[in-house]
């Protein structure tokens, strides 16, 4: 308990003292070859089960800030927008993805917010940056389905949904995917 409040100690200071600077993030770790493993033991998971047990080891690589501060402001902004406190939230996705440029989930969970504001142009860029930083970051690609699906290009976004399932089998938005040769509504309007 006295770890976590140093940790929010931390980033409160931080940023109330004055902005914090990319250059004072330390490099992200790499977690390709961790992930690719993942990804593996995913396609390969017997059950449901099993597949969400990887896939929260999976959960707990991207969400792992570069440093205390990173951490301390994800986890206030995740803690916003789990209360619904979307605009808190995504000022503090501001100033992570501020702090630290190359972080990918920073842009991650920042696209959530503003898929769930439904600002989703707003929601592919970053999920595009994201996505550029951690290419197998499936959660990242089912977002970009599931927000291109939000725009009416539903063609586009099952392709990308099938490319993340492909990834990993066991992703919740499994349930979205339709049968191949559905008809869509990019070909309706």
């Amino acid at each position: 308990m006295k770890r976590a409040l140093s940790l929010s100690a931390v980033a409160f200071f931080a940023t109330i003292s004055g902005p914090l600077y990319a250059s004072d993030c330390p490099p992200v770790a790499d977690h390709g070859d961790q992930i690719a493993a993942l990804l593996n033991q995913a396609r390969v998971a017997p059950d449901a089960r099993s597949g969400q047990l990887i896939s929260n080891e999976m959960w707990a690589l991207w969400a792992k800030a570069p440093d205390e501060v990173a951490q301390a402001i994800l986890d206030r902004g995740m803690s916003k927008r789990a209360s619904y406190d979307f605009i808190g939230a995504k000022a503090d996705f501001d100033a992570l993805v501020s702090y630290c440029p190359d972080y990918a989930e920073g842009y991650n969970q920042r696209a959530f917010v503003l898929f769930l504001t439904q600002d989703y142009e707003a929601a592919l860029a970053d999920l595009d940056r994201a996505l550029e930083r951690s290419p197998t970051h499936v959660a990242a690609l089912a977002g970009k389905a599931l927000t291109l699906m939000g725009l009416n290009r539903l063609a586009e976004g099952q392709v990308l949904l099938r490319q993340a399932l492909a990834l990993n089998p066991w992703l919740p938005e499994r349930s979205m995917l339709l049968p191949q040769g559905t008809p869509d509504k990019d070909t309706d309007l």
